[in-house]
């Protein structure tokens, strides 16, 4: 039992608050019970070289909200197990954007009362994602990340590898790691694919498929699986970065956005060149937003389900579980295409 206590001299968090943290994380996790004896002041401070004054100033608090108990002649007792204990949990984004926004309020809302969370990005900077994990190692109870890094991912990973794998929740992006941890995430590859694929009858109304990529910001799993639907299907297609506003566009052309700016940019040269979106041109779009279901009556979307990632990712925590999910993805077909 005494594996419970989790203190650490290297950790910013005063002493007496890993302890008070420590206890109240056991109770949370059903290693105690009500009536169960904890270690004594003594044995506390010897088992973990402590002052008696650290792990007093801890127990006073504890017992201050009723926690525990002393009992004379006989030591420090659970007292109460029905305790309002908030989880803190550390949510490390690589960026910010509308759909970040629509899994952190759904992360947010399904935690409720019971979560205290932190949001931090690290922008796919490693240097920087590896200051936010080592200034919050011990600080939290769970550790939900999105592991997006296009340079120097072996670094990101043993950085993320500090982190207890009981602690760590993994969104978005797996990491194809045998260990026991949480994940909740996008399989790029296949799920591009194998939406396309249910979307194929409306595919062969056109001769070329064009996917604007924007490099390194997006995973290269999309360019993969966008192929993978090419090949099999033998369809003529292209992979470019961008669209620009002087894109030549013909007849018979589905074009695949990522970027907002390249959804505007494509349905702009769609009116300069007067050709018909859904007819002439098709567009399909990569997550959706509520915009998109009513611009030009609907922009076809291959997307997950950001609200349903935000809850499981949650749930992880609420449910304490360890289990890898992969998000559901879908191709939501409108007028244009």
């Amino acid at each position: 039992m005494h594996s419970i206590y989790e203190i650490d001299s290297n950790r910013r968090t005063p002493k007496y608050l890993q302890i008070v943290h420590s206890i109240t994380k056991a109770i949370k996790q059903g290693h105690y019970k009500k009536g169960d004896r904890i270690l004594s002041i003594n044995e506390l401070s010897n088992e973990f070289l402590l002052s008696r004054d650290t792990v007093q100033k801890a127990y006073d608090i504890l017992e201050k909200d009723r926690i525990i108990e002393a009992v004379k002649g006989k030591g420090f007792y659970i007292n109460r197990t029905d305790i309002i204990n908030q989880y803190r949990v550390l949510l490390v984004f690589n960026k910010l954007s509308s759909y970040k926004r629509m899994i952190y309020d759904s992360f947010i809302r399904t935690l409720g009362s019971k979560g205290n969370v932190e949001l931090k990005i690290h922008h796919s900077n490693v240097k920087l994602f590896e200051d936010i994990i080592e200034a919050g190692l011990g600080e939290y109870d769970y550790y939900a990340i999105m592991p997006h890094f296009y340079q120097d991912k072996c670094r990101a990973f043993e950085i993320i590898k500090q982190i207890p794998t009981d602690q760590l929740i993994i969104m978005d992006k797996d990491l194809n790691w045998p260990a026991h941890y949480a994940a909740i995430y996008q399989d790029f590859e296949n799920d591009i694919a194998e939406a396309m694929e249910t979307q194929l009858p409306t595919f062969n109304k056109y001769k070329e498929l064009i996917l604007a990529h924007a490099g390194e910001s997006y995973p290269l799993e999309i360019i993969s699986g966008f192929k993978k639907f090419c090949f099999q299907n033998n369809f003529r297609y292209r992979v470019i970065d961008s669209i620009s506003e002087n894109e030549r566009l013909e007849k018979g052309q589905v074009y695949i956005v990522i970027e907002e700016t390249d959804l505007a940019n494509i349905i702009k040269e769609c009116r300069n060149h007067e050709l018909v979106i859904g007819r002439d041109i098709g567009i399909v779009s990569y997550n959706d937003t509520p915009l998109k279901e009513i611009l030009l009556d609907g922009i076809s979307v291959l997307s997950t389900d950001h609200h349903k990632m935000g809850e499981q990712a949650a749930k992880f925590i609420l449910d304490q579980k360890t289990e890898k999910i992969r998000n559901q993805f879908r191709f939501i077909l409108r007028k244009s295409l």
